[in-house]
């Protein structure tokens, strides 16, 4: 098994600027750090216990089957605070057959992002 240290994904937009501006003021995650020159600078942003690097530029949108889960403690503050801030809902927060419930929202590359809490009573809390 390889000892893994770290991890992050890595993104690369067609529009950088625009990217980190949502990543930063829209979804408002914490930046970790920033590297290279301010033209083509990455950030590195908080993602809980991951990171997320906004870096480089891509000539067209990534994958269709990337896709983001977020976990947050309260799905409906989650909801009104990302309205404030003109983040389009693409999906209104459902609790899912699973139990969990889950909201989902886009990036402008149209990278979608689950935004999604656990709820108290949900296995993926319990710790033996």
């Amino acid at each position: 098994m390889v000892n893994v240290l770290s991890s992050r994904v890595l993104l690369r937009p067609t529009d950088p600027e625009r990217s980190r501006a949502f990543y930063r003021d829209d979804l408002g995650l914490a930046i970790h750090r920033e590297f290279g020159p301010r033209e083509t600078r990455g950030t590195v942003f908080f993602l809980g216990g991951g990171f997320l690097e906004v870096s480089g530029h891509a000539g067209g949108p990534p994958a269709p089957g990337l896709q983001l889960w977020l976990q947050v403690p309260d799905v409906a503050a989650a909801r009104a605070e990302l309205a404030e801030r003109g983040v389009r809902v693409v999906r209104e927060p459902l609790k899912e057959p699973w139990g969990l419930l889950e909201m989902w929202i886009e990036d402008p590359d149209g990278v979608r992002i689950c935004v999604v809490e656990v709820p108290e009573d949900h296995p993926l809390r319990y710790r033996p």
